[in-house]
């Protein structure tokens, strides 16, 4: 019988750029340590994973004012702390470019190339108005809150962002 690998899971609930930044940092640096990483994205943390584009689904009116408030993707996520009326994010992406850190794109696609667990909250998608899968990244997982516990129950590394 094999070595069990270490489990980190991460509660992503902010949609703040550099929350999601640090958020996918540490999923790769887990994954790197070869742990089996879930990053569990639920209310605001659920943008990080949605598609760029707009997708055209129908939608009741409350979902639909939901869907239209909240950013569509990581270039639209605002920072936690000196947003400076947007301003803030070009900031950080202009420091992390100057510094060659990848970027919060990237950095999604690395994790999901390390094999790390992207599970998007389904109750959480009803609530906000994101009802179809087509509006998320490809390759997320949906879960309700029994898998994530599931997965935190045998997590060495719980974190919630």
């Amino acid at each position: 019988m094999g070595e069990q690998k270490e489990k980190t899971t991460i509660v992503l609930f902010s949609g703040e750029l550099d929350k999601a930044i640090a958020a996918f940092i540490i999923a790769n640096g887990a994954a790197a340590y070869d742990h089996e990483v879930t990053i569990f994205c639920t209310f605001w943390g659920l943008n990080a994973l949605r598609k760029d584009e707009d997708v055209l689904v129908k939608k009741g009116f409350l979902e639909n004012m939901f869907a239209k408030m909240m950013p569509r993707s990581t270039d639209k996520l605002g920072r936690s702390k000196m947003n400076f009326g947007g301003i803030g994010p070009k900031m950080i992406k202009h420091v992390m470019k100057k510094h060659n850190a990848l970027t919060l794109p990237q950095l999604i696609e690395l994790v999901q190339e390390q094999g790390v667990t992207l599970a998007a909250c389904t109750m959480t998608m009803d609530l906000l108005g994101l009802q179809k899968k087509e509006e998320l990244l490809e390759g997320v997982e949906y879960a309700g809150v029994a898998a994530y516990l599931g997965d935190a129950a045998d997590a060495k590394v719980n974190l919630f962002i």
